[in-house]
Protein backbone atom coordinates (compact mmCIF):
# COMPACT_ATOMS: atom_id res chain seq x y z
CA UNK A 1 0.00 0.00 0.00
CA UNK A 2 2.70 2.78 0.84
CA UNK A 3 4.65 1.78 -2.42
CA UNK A 4 0.97 2.04 -4.70
CA UNK A 5 0.40 5.24 -2.51
CA UNK A 6 4.37 6.62 -3.15
CA UNK A 7 4.05 5.74 -6.88
CA UNK A 8 0.64 7.08 -7.37
CA UNK A 9 2.25 10.61 -6.01
CA UNK A 10 5.16 10.93 -7.54
CA UNK A 11 3.47 10.24 -11.18
CA UNK A 12 1.06 12.79 -10.79
CA UNK A 13 3.58 15.35 -8.72
CA UNK A 14 5.73 14.79 -11.88
CA UNK A 15 3.39 15.58 -14.68
CA UNK A 16 1.90 18.24 -12.48
CA UNK A 17 5.58 20.44 -12.35
CA UNK A 18 6.18 19.43 -16.19
CA UNK A 19 2.92 21.39 -16.91
CA UNK A 20 3.92 23.81 -14.14
CA UNK A 21 7.35 24.20 -15.56
CA UNK A 22 6.16 24.73 -18.98
CA UNK A 23 3.82 27.43 -18.23
CA UNK A 24 6.53 29.10 -15.68
CA UNK A 25 8.77 29.66 -19.00
CA UNK A 26 5.99 30.77 -20.87
CA UNK A 27 5.16 33.54 -18.37
CA UNK A 28 8.40 34.28 -17.59
CA UNK A 29 9.35 35.04 -20.91
CA UNK A 30 6.21 37.54 -21.49
CA UNK A 31 6.91 39.19 -18.26
CA UNK A 32 10.13 39.67 -19.00
CA UNK A 33 9.53 41.15 -22.53
CA UNK A 34 6.60 43.24 -21.46
CA UNK A 35 7.78 44.50 -17.84
CA UNK A 36 11.69 44.06 -18.36
CA UNK A 37 14.42 43.71 -16.01
CA UNK A 38 13.95 45.66 -13.29
CA UNK A 39 10.31 44.63 -12.48
CA UNK A 40 11.45 41.34 -12.45
CA UNK A 41 14.76 42.14 -10.01
CA UNK A 42 12.19 43.54 -8.19
CA UNK A 43 9.82 40.46 -8.34
CA UNK A 44 12.40 38.18 -7.31
CA UNK A 45 13.86 40.31 -4.49
CA UNK A 46 10.24 40.34 -2.89
CA UNK A 47 9.66 37.07 -2.79
CA UNK A 48 12.63 36.54 -0.64
CA UNK A 49 11.90 39.17 1.41
CA UNK A 50 8.65 37.58 2.21
CA UNK A 51 10.35 34.18 2.31
CA UNK A 52 11.81 35.10 5.36
CA UNK A 53 9.24 36.43 6.89
CA UNK A 54 7.94 33.03 6.63
CA UNK A 55 9.95 31.81 9.15
CA UNK A 56 7.48 33.01 11.38
CA UNK A 57 5.93 29.69 10.50
CA UNK A 58 8.34 27.88 12.49
CA UNK A 59 7.70 24.25 10.95
CA UNK A 60 3.96 24.19 12.98
CA UNK A 61 2.81 22.68 9.64
CA UNK A 62 5.99 19.88 9.57
CA UNK A 63 5.15 19.39 13.11
CA UNK A 64 1.93 18.72 12.83
CA UNK A 65 1.73 16.86 9.87
CA UNK A 66 4.41 14.33 11.66
CA UNK A 67 2.19 13.98 14.56
CA UNK A 68 -0.92 12.96 12.57
CA UNK A 69 1.20 9.79 10.95
CA UNK A 70 0.22 7.95 14.11
CA UNK A 71 -3.15 8.25 14.52
CA UNK A 72 -3.91 8.31 10.85
CA UNK A 73 -2.62 4.63 10.97
CA UNK A 74 -5.11 3.84 13.96
CA UNK A 75 -7.87 5.63 12.45
CA UNK A 76 -8.26 7.72 15.26
CA UNK A 77 -10.45 10.93 14.51
CA UNK A 78 -10.52 12.82 17.80
CA UNK A 79 -7.03 13.03 17.63
CA UNK A 80 -6.64 14.29 14.51
CA UNK A 81 -9.73 17.15 14.92
CA UNK A 82 -7.67 18.13 17.62
CA UNK A 83 -4.85 18.53 15.70
CA UNK A 84 -6.09 19.87 12.99
CA UNK A 85 -7.89 23.06 15.17
CA UNK A 86 -4.50 23.30 16.56
CA UNK A 87 -2.97 23.53 13.39
CA UNK A 88 -6.03 26.34 12.29
CA UNK A 89 -5.60 28.71 15.56
CA UNK A 90 -1.75 28.74 14.73
CA UNK A 91 -1.64 29.70 11.25
CA UNK A 92 -4.37 32.41 11.56
CA UNK A 93 -2.07 33.72 14.77
CA UNK A 94 0.93 33.02 12.40
CA UNK A 95 -0.67 35.03 9.51
CA UNK A 96 -1.36 37.99 12.30
CA UNK A 97 2.12 38.41 12.98
CA UNK A 98 3.89 38.02 9.27
CA UNK A 99 1.47 40.74 8.56
CA UNK A 100 2.46 43.26 11.39
CA UNK A 101 6.27 42.70 10.63
CA UNK A 102 6.19 43.20 7.16
CA UNK A 103 4.42 46.50 7.36
CA UNK A 104 7.36 47.36 9.65
CA UNK A 105 9.81 46.33 7.05
CA UNK A 106 8.30 49.30 4.51
CA UNK A 107 10.63 52.11 5.80
CA UNK A 108 13.33 50.20 4.75
CA UNK A 109 12.37 49.24 1.32
CA UNK A 110 14.02 51.46 -0.54
CA UNK A 111 17.49 50.75 1.49
CA UNK A 112 17.23 47.08 0.23
CA UNK A 113 15.66 47.89 -3.32
CA UNK A 114 18.18 50.95 -4.31
CA UNK A 115 17.67 53.26 -7.46
CA UNK A 116 15.16 51.63 -9.79
CA UNK A 117 12.94 53.42 -12.13
CA UNK A 118 9.48 52.28 -12.28
CA UNK A 119 5.81 53.92 -12.39
CA UNK A 120 4.31 52.10 -9.62
CA UNK A 121 4.43 53.16 -6.15
CA UNK A 122 6.88 50.22 -4.73
CA UNK A 123 4.70 50.51 -1.60
CA UNK A 124 1.95 49.80 -2.79
CA UNK A 125 4.25 46.22 -4.94
CA UNK A 126 5.30 45.12 -1.82
CA UNK A 127 2.17 45.11 0.25
CA UNK A 128 0.27 43.27 -2.40
CA UNK A 129 3.18 40.71 -2.26
CA UNK A 130 2.62 40.45 1.60
CA UNK A 131 -0.84 40.19 1.09
CA UNK A 132 -0.57 37.22 -0.93
CA UNK A 133 2.18 35.58 1.85
CA UNK A 134 -0.90 36.32 4.67
CA UNK A 135 -3.29 35.17 2.26
CA UNK A 136 -0.94 31.66 2.14
CA UNK A 137 -2.05 30.68 5.91
CA UNK A 138 -5.49 31.54 5.56
CA UNK A 139 -7.37 27.91 5.00
CA UNK A 140 -4.51 26.41 3.53
CA UNK A 141 -4.01 24.50 7.13
CA UNK A 142 -6.13 21.36 5.82
CA UNK A 143 -3.70 20.27 3.76
CA UNK A 144 -1.82 18.60 5.81
CA UNK A 145 -4.06 15.73 6.51
CA UNK A 146 -4.38 14.61 2.59
CA UNK A 147 -0.56 15.00 2.79
CA UNK A 148 -0.29 12.55 5.82
CA UNK A 149 -2.99 10.57 4.14
CA UNK A 150 -0.49 9.75 1.71
CA UNK A 151 -2.69 11.89 -1.00
CA UNK A 152 -0.46 14.23 -2.30
CA UNK A 153 -1.60 13.75 -5.88
CA UNK A 154 -4.34 15.47 -4.69
CA UNK A 155 -3.16 18.61 -3.78
CA UNK A 156 -0.84 18.47 -6.90
CA UNK A 157 -3.86 18.53 -9.24
CA UNK A 158 -5.66 21.26 -7.38
CA UNK A 159 -2.42 23.39 -7.25
CA UNK A 160 -1.56 22.62 -11.28
CA UNK A 161 -5.59 23.98 -12.13
CA UNK A 162 -4.22 27.03 -10.03
CA UNK A 163 -1.34 27.61 -11.99
CA UNK A 164 -2.57 27.08 -15.34
CA UNK A 165 -5.34 29.64 -14.57
CA UNK A 166 -3.49 32.12 -12.92
CA UNK A 167 -0.87 31.97 -15.52
CA UNK A 168 -3.62 32.56 -18.29
CA UNK A 169 -4.79 35.07 -16.59
CA UNK A 170 -1.39 37.10 -15.80
CA UNK A 171 -0.14 36.46 -19.31
CA UNK A 172 -3.53 38.00 -20.97
CA UNK A 173 -2.93 40.96 -18.35
CA UNK A 174 0.63 41.71 -19.22
CA UNK A 175 -0.14 41.54 -22.91
CA UNK A 176 -3.21 43.82 -22.66
CA UNK A 177 -2.29 46.14 -20.39
CA UNK A 178 1.27 46.02 -18.89
CA UNK A 179 0.26 46.32 -15.04
CA UNK A 180 2.36 44.75 -12.17
CA UNK A 181 -0.72 45.89 -10.29
CA UNK A 182 -3.61 43.69 -11.87
CA UNK A 183 -0.66 41.07 -12.69
CA UNK A 184 -0.50 40.79 -8.69
CA UNK A 185 -3.80 41.36 -7.76
CA UNK A 186 -4.56 37.85 -9.84
CA UNK A 187 -2.36 35.82 -7.62
CA UNK A 188 -3.91 36.87 -4.37
CA UNK A 189 -7.36 36.26 -6.12
CA UNK A 190 -6.41 32.56 -7.37
CA UNK A 191 -4.04 31.58 -4.28
CA UNK A 192 -7.74 32.09 -2.34
CA UNK A 193 -9.42 30.18 -4.72
CA UNK A 194 -7.18 27.13 -4.29
CA UNK A 195 -6.93 27.36 -0.69
CA UNK A 196 -10.96 26.95 -0.95
CA UNK A 197 -10.82 24.31 -3.28
CA UNK A 198 -8.47 22.19 -1.17
CA UNK A 199 -10.41 22.68 1.68
CA UNK A 200 -13.71 21.35 0.19
CA UNK A 201 -12.04 18.58 -0.87
CA UNK A 202 -10.35 17.70 2.24
CA UNK A 203 -13.67 18.26 4.26
CA UNK A 204 -15.33 15.71 1.29
CA UNK A 205 -13.48 13.24 2.41
CA UNK A 206 -12.78 13.42 5.67
CA UNK A 207 -16.31 15.03 6.93
CA UNK A 208 -15.54 14.51 10.83
CA UNK A 209 -12.79 17.53 9.91
CA UNK A 210 -16.50 19.86 10.00
CA UNK A 211 -17.29 18.41 13.43
CA UNK A 212 -17.78 21.29 15.84
CA UNK A 213 -16.91 19.04 19.13
CA UNK A 214 -13.00 19.14 19.01
CA UNK A 215 -11.09 19.00 22.03
CA UNK A 216 -7.96 20.55 22.84
CA UNK A 217 -4.95 18.52 22.13
CA UNK A 218 -3.28 17.33 25.26
CA UNK A 219 -0.59 18.96 27.25
CA UNK A 220 2.11 16.26 26.33
CA UNK A 221 1.22 16.37 22.38
CA UNK A 222 1.22 20.33 22.95
CA UNK A 223 4.87 19.84 24.62
CA UNK A 224 5.46 17.33 21.78
CA UNK A 225 4.90 19.48 19.39
CA UNK A 226 6.66 22.22 20.92
CA UNK A 227 9.70 20.62 21.09
CA UNK A 228 9.96 19.98 18.18
CA UNK A 229 8.67 24.02 16.49
CA UNK A 230 11.58 24.75 18.97
CA UNK A 231 13.79 22.59 16.84
CA UNK A 232 12.57 23.54 13.50
CA UNK A 233 12.62 27.46 14.07
CA UNK A 234 16.45 27.26 13.80
CA UNK A 235 16.13 25.20 10.69
CA UNK A 236 13.90 27.45 9.03
CA UNK A 237 15.94 30.38 9.82
CA UNK A 238 18.91 29.07 8.73
CA UNK A 239 17.16 27.62 5.80
CA UNK A 240 16.34 30.94 4.73
CA UNK A 241 20.07 32.73 5.50
CA UNK A 242 21.43 29.97 3.29
CA UNK A 243 18.89 29.53 0.36
CA UNK A 244 17.28 32.49 0.72
CA UNK A 245 19.66 35.43 1.07
CA UNK A 246 21.33 35.17 -2.31
CA UNK A 247 18.99 37.61 -4.12
CA UNK A 248 18.97 40.02 -1.25
CA UNK A 249 22.93 40.13 -1.27
CA UNK A 250 23.27 40.13 -5.28
CA UNK A 251 20.74 43.41 -4.83
CA UNK A 252 23.32 45.03 -1.99
CA UNK A 253 26.55 43.74 -4.40
CA UNK A 254 25.48 43.66 -7.70
CA UNK A 255 22.11 45.68 -8.65
CA UNK A 256 18.45 44.76 -9.16
CA UNK A 257 19.23 44.33 -12.75
CA UNK A 258 21.72 41.66 -11.96
CA UNK A 259 19.06 39.85 -9.63
CA UNK A 260 16.74 39.96 -12.78
CA UNK A 261 19.16 37.88 -14.59
CA UNK A 262 19.99 34.76 -11.98
CA UNK A 263 16.20 34.88 -11.38
CA UNK A 264 16.11 33.56 -14.72
CA UNK A 265 18.76 30.45 -14.41
CA UNK A 266 17.56 30.01 -10.71
CA UNK A 267 13.57 29.45 -12.23
CA UNK A 268 15.13 26.81 -14.44
CA UNK A 269 17.29 25.07 -11.57
CA UNK A 270 14.32 25.29 -9.44
CA UNK A 271 11.92 24.19 -11.92
CA UNK A 272 14.03 20.98 -12.67
CA UNK A 273 14.83 20.69 -8.54
CA UNK A 274 10.91 20.76 -8.17
CA UNK A 275 10.00 18.09 -10.39
CA UNK A 276 12.60 16.14 -9.05
CA UNK A 277 11.83 16.57 -5.67
CA UNK A 278 8.19 15.41 -6.06
CA UNK A 279 9.42 11.48 -5.93
CA UNK A 280 10.77 12.15 -2.54
CA UNK A 281 8.45 14.57 -1.07
CA UNK A 282 5.61 11.99 -2.44
CA UNK A 283 6.70 9.38 0.09
CA UNK A 284 7.71 11.17 2.45
CA UNK A 285 4.03 10.22 4.63
CA UNK A 286 5.09 6.43 3.58
CA UNK A 287 8.75 6.81 4.98
CA UNK A 288 6.72 8.16 8.53
CA UNK A 289 4.65 5.07 8.14
CA UNK A 290 7.43 2.71 7.73
CA UNK A 291 9.26 4.25 10.41
CA UNK A 292 6.40 3.88 13.24
CA UNK A 293 6.70 -0.38 12.46
CA UNK A 294 10.57 0.90 13.99
CA UNK A 295 12.43 -2.37 11.80
CA UNK A 296 15.85 -0.56 11.32
CA UNK A 297 16.68 -3.27 8.63
CA UNK A 298 13.99 -2.33 6.07
CA UNK A 299 14.32 1.05 6.87
CA UNK A 300 18.39 1.24 5.62
CA UNK A 301 17.40 -0.83 2.97
CA UNK A 302 14.87 1.85 1.87
CA UNK A 303 17.33 4.40 2.26
CA UNK A 304 19.72 2.79 0.04
CA UNK A 305 17.53 2.32 -2.65
CA UNK A 306 16.46 6.29 -2.70
CA UNK A 307 19.90 7.19 -2.32
CA UNK A 308 20.77 5.49 -5.63
CA UNK A 309 17.81 6.76 -6.87
CA UNK A 310 18.78 10.29 -5.70
CA UNK A 311 22.29 10.16 -7.39
CA UNK A 312 20.81 8.91 -10.36
CA UNK A 313 18.67 11.70 -11.02
CA UNK A 314 20.79 13.90 -9.72
CA UNK A 315 24.06 13.24 -11.79
CA UNK A 316 21.15 13.46 -15.20
CA UNK A 317 19.78 16.88 -13.56
CA UNK A 318 23.06 18.40 -13.17
CA UNK A 319 24.53 16.99 -16.41
CA UNK A 320 21.43 18.49 -17.84
CA UNK A 321 21.42 21.82 -16.35
CA UNK A 322 25.80 22.20 -17.51
CA UNK A 323 24.64 21.35 -21.21
CA UNK A 324 21.42 22.33 -22.00
CA UNK A 325 21.07 25.82 -20.10
CA UNK A 326 22.85 28.29 -22.01
CA UNK A 327 21.29 27.31 -25.71
CA UNK A 328 17.63 27.16 -23.85
CA UNK A 329 18.36 30.74 -22.06
CA UNK A 330 19.48 32.13 -25.90
CA UNK A 331 16.58 30.57 -27.64
CA UNK A 332 13.81 31.33 -24.83
CA UNK A 333 14.99 35.09 -23.77
CA UNK A 334 18.31 35.90 -25.84
CA UNK A 335 21.81 35.81 -25.45
CA UNK A 336 21.90 39.01 -23.28
CA UNK A 337 20.80 37.43 -20.35
CA UNK A 338 23.79 34.80 -20.18
CA UNK A 339 25.43 35.10 -17.03
CA UNK A 340 29.29 33.76 -17.27
CA UNK A 341 29.87 30.15 -17.65
CA UNK A 342 31.97 29.70 -14.16
CA UNK A 343 28.45 31.14 -12.26
CA UNK A 344 26.50 28.64 -14.16
CA UNK A 345 29.24 25.87 -13.36
CA UNK A 346 29.00 26.96 -9.43
CA UNK A 347 25.17 26.95 -9.87
CA UNK A 348 25.43 23.32 -10.88
CA UNK A 349 27.94 22.54 -8.14
CA UNK A 350 25.40 24.22 -5.88
CA UNK A 351 22.20 22.14 -7.08
CA UNK A 352 24.16 18.61 -7.23
CA UNK A 353 24.66 19.26 -3.19
CA UNK A 354 21.18 20.85 -2.89
CA UNK A 355 19.88 17.64 -4.78
CA UNK A 356 21.46 14.69 -3.04
CA UNK A 357 20.29 16.16 0.64
CA UNK A 358 16.83 15.07 -0.50
CA UNK A 359 16.87 11.32 0.67
CA UNK A 360 18.26 12.08 3.88
CA UNK A 361 15.83 15.11 4.62
CA UNK A 362 13.05 12.41 3.55
CA UNK A 363 14.34 10.29 6.23
CA UNK A 364 14.70 13.29 8.63
CA UNK A 365 11.61 14.84 8.36
CA UNK A 366 9.72 11.58 8.43
CA UNK A 367 11.23 10.15 11.77
CA UNK A 368 10.16 14.07 13.21
CA UNK A 369 14.03 15.18 13.84
CA UNK A 370 14.03 18.50 14.40
CA UNK A 371 15.00 19.17 17.76
CA UNK A 372 18.00 16.98 17.76
CA UNK A 373 20.52 18.93 15.39
CA UNK A 374 18.63 22.65 15.96
CA UNK A 375 22.05 24.72 16.41
CA UNK A 376 23.30 22.93 13.31
CA UNK A 377 21.06 25.73 10.47
CA UNK A 378 22.41 27.90 13.01
CA UNK A 379 26.10 27.63 12.54
CA UNK A 380 25.32 27.14 8.57
CA UNK A 381 23.83 30.31 8.41
CA UNK A 382 26.88 32.19 10.07
CA UNK A 383 29.28 30.42 7.83
CA UNK A 384 27.40 31.02 4.67
CA UNK A 385 27.11 34.75 4.84
CA UNK A 386 30.32 34.73 5.96
CA UNK A 387 31.47 33.04 3.27
CA UNK A 388 29.57 34.84 0.36
CA UNK A 389 30.94 37.92 1.27
CA UNK A 390 34.52 36.89 1.56
CA UNK A 391 34.11 34.71 -1.64
CA UNK A 392 31.85 37.46 -3.57
CA UNK A 393 35.07 39.75 -3.15
CA UNK A 394 37.13 37.21 -4.61
CA UNK A 395 35.36 35.83 -7.55
CA UNK A 396 32.29 38.11 -8.25
CA UNK A 397 28.97 36.86 -8.32
CA UNK A 398 29.69 33.00 -8.30
CA UNK A 399 31.19 33.96 -5.01
CA UNK A 400 27.74 34.02 -3.67
CA UNK A 401 26.43 30.80 -4.30
CA UNK A 402 30.90 29.20 -3.36
CA UNK A 403 29.71 30.51 0.11
CA UNK A 404 26.39 28.59 0.05
CA UNK A 405 28.43 25.53 -1.16
CA UNK A 406 30.53 25.56 1.68
CA UNK A 407 28.09 25.77 4.15
CA UNK A 408 26.04 23.29 2.94
CA UNK A 409 28.51 20.97 3.59
CA UNK A 410 28.29 20.67 7.33
CA UNK A 411 25.11 18.79 6.90
CA UNK A 412 27.13 16.37 5.07
CA UNK A 413 29.81 15.90 7.29
CA UNK A 414 28.12 16.18 10.59
CA UNK A 415 24.36 16.79 11.22
CA UNK A 416 22.56 14.03 8.58
CA UNK A 417 25.22 10.92 9.56
CA UNK A 418 25.20 12.00 13.49
CA UNK A 419 21.48 12.51 13.64
CA UNK A 420 19.91 10.67 10.88
CA UNK A 421 21.89 7.64 9.57
CA UNK A 422 23.45 6.56 13.24
CA UNK A 423 20.33 6.87 15.74
CA UNK A 424 18.04 5.65 12.54
CA UNK A 425 19.72 2.78 10.98
CA UNK A 426 22.81 2.21 13.62
CA UNK A 427 25.04 2.29 11.07
CA UNK A 428 28.72 4.19 11.26
CA UNK A 429 29.47 7.66 10.47
CA UNK A 430 32.50 6.66 8.24
CA UNK A 431 29.78 4.42 6.10
CA UNK A 432 27.66 7.48 5.50
CA UNK A 433 30.64 9.51 3.79
CA UNK A 434 31.61 5.82 2.04
CA UNK A 435 27.98 6.10 0.13
CA UNK A 436 28.01 9.37 -0.70
CA UNK A 437 31.29 9.89 -2.05
CA UNK A 438 30.74 6.47 -4.20
CA UNK A 439 28.23 8.21 -5.67
CA UNK A 440 29.79 11.44 -6.28
CA UNK A 441 32.84 9.43 -7.45
CA UNK A 442 30.38 8.02 -10.32
CA UNK A 443 28.41 11.41 -10.46
CA UNK A 444 31.35 13.66 -11.93
CA UNK A 445 32.69 9.90 -14.14
CA UNK A 446 29.23 10.48 -15.47
CA UNK A 447 28.96 14.37 -16.25
CA UNK A 448 32.46 14.90 -17.28
CA UNK A 449 31.71 12.52 -19.98
CA UNK A 450 28.75 14.19 -21.24
CA UNK A 451 30.21 17.69 -20.92
CA UNK A 452 33.51 16.25 -23.27
CA UNK A 453 31.29 15.02 -26.46
CA UNK A 454 28.67 17.80 -25.88
CA UNK A 455 31.68 20.62 -26.41
CA UNK A 456 33.36 18.52 -29.30
CA UNK A 457 30.24 18.93 -31.25
CA UNK A 458 29.69 22.95 -31.91
CA UNK A 459 26.73 23.69 -34.25
CA UNK A 460 25.88 27.53 -34.96
CA UNK A 461 22.20 26.76 -35.43
CA UNK A 462 20.98 27.36 -31.18
CA UNK A 463 18.14 25.46 -31.47
CA UNK A 464 19.74 22.52 -33.27
CA UNK A 465 22.51 22.65 -30.43
CA UNK A 466 19.69 22.20 -27.88
CA UNK A 467 18.12 19.46 -29.58
CA UNK A 468 21.47 17.93 -30.14
CA UNK A 469 22.83 18.72 -26.43
CA UNK A 470 19.50 17.49 -25.04
CA UNK A 471 19.66 13.75 -26.48
CA UNK A 472 23.52 13.41 -25.53
CA UNK A 473 22.12 14.36 -21.77
CA UNK A 474 19.21 11.64 -21.99
CA UNK A 475 21.71 9.09 -23.18
CA UNK A 476 24.79 9.55 -22.00
CA UNK A 477 24.50 9.49 -17.81
CA UNK A 478 21.71 7.14 -17.84
CA UNK A 479 23.93 4.80 -20.22
CA UNK A 480 26.67 5.03 -17.62
CA UNK A 481 24.25 4.77 -14.78
CA UNK A 482 22.70 1.35 -16.34
CA UNK A 483 25.84 -0.14 -16.88
CA UNK A 484 27.05 0.30 -13.85
CA UNK A 485 24.10 -0.69 -11.84
CA UNK A 486 22.06 -3.02 -14.20
CA UNK A 487 23.10 -6.08 -11.74
CA UNK A 488 23.06 -4.17 -7.99
CA UNK A 489 20.35 -5.10 -5.66
CA UNK A 490 18.64 -1.29 -5.76
CA UNK A 491 18.71 -1.54 -9.31
CA UNK A 492 16.66 -4.65 -9.95
CA UNK A 493 14.07 -3.17 -6.88
CA UNK A 494 12.79 -0.24 -9.14
CA UNK A 495 13.37 -2.48 -12.49
CA UNK A 496 10.58 -5.23 -10.86
CA UNK A 497 8.48 -2.11 -9.69
CA UNK A 498 8.19 -0.68 -12.94
CA UNK A 499 7.99 -4.47 -14.34
CA UNK A 500 4.80 -4.75 -11.86
CA UNK A 501 3.07 -1.96 -13.10
CA UNK A 502 2.92 -2.46 -16.80
CA UNK A 503 1.68 -6.29 -16.02
CA UNK A 504 -1.16 -4.39 -14.17
CA UNK A 505 -1.64 -2.13 -17.25
CA UNK A 506 -1.45 -4.85 -19.76
CA UNK A 507 -3.76 -7.37 -17.40
CA UNK A 508 -6.29 -4.82 -17.19
CA UNK A 509 -6.38 -4.12 -21.47
CA UNK A 510 -6.70 -7.89 -21.51
CA UNK A 511 -9.86 -7.78 -19.47
CA UNK A 512 -11.56 -4.97 -21.25
CA UNK A 513 -10.92 -6.51 -24.46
Amino acid sequence: MRSANSIKNAIIAIITNMLTIFIGFFAQKVFIHTLGNEYLGINSLFNNILSMLSIIELGIGSAIIYNLYKPIAENDKEKIKSLMLFYKISYRIIALIVFILGVCLIPFLKNIVGEIQIHESIILIYLLFLCDTVVSYLLSYKRSVLYANQKTYITNVVHIAYIVLMNLCQIVILYTTKNFILYLLVKIVFRILENVVITLIANKSFPYLKEKNVEKISNELKRNIKIKVKGLMYHKIGGYVVLGTDNIIISKFFGIVTVGLYSNYNLIINAVNNLFSQVFSSITASVGNLLICNDENKSYQTFRRMLFLNSWIYAFVTAGILCIIEPFIILWIGEQYLLKRMVLIVLVINCYIQGMRKTSNTFKEAAGIFYQDRYVPLVESIINIIASIIFLKLFGLSGVFMGTITSSLILFFYSYPIYVYEPLFKRKYVNFILEHLYYLIITIFSVSITYIIINTIVIENVLVQLIVNTVIVVIVPNLIYFLIFRKKDEFIYYKDIVKNILNKINNKKNEKS
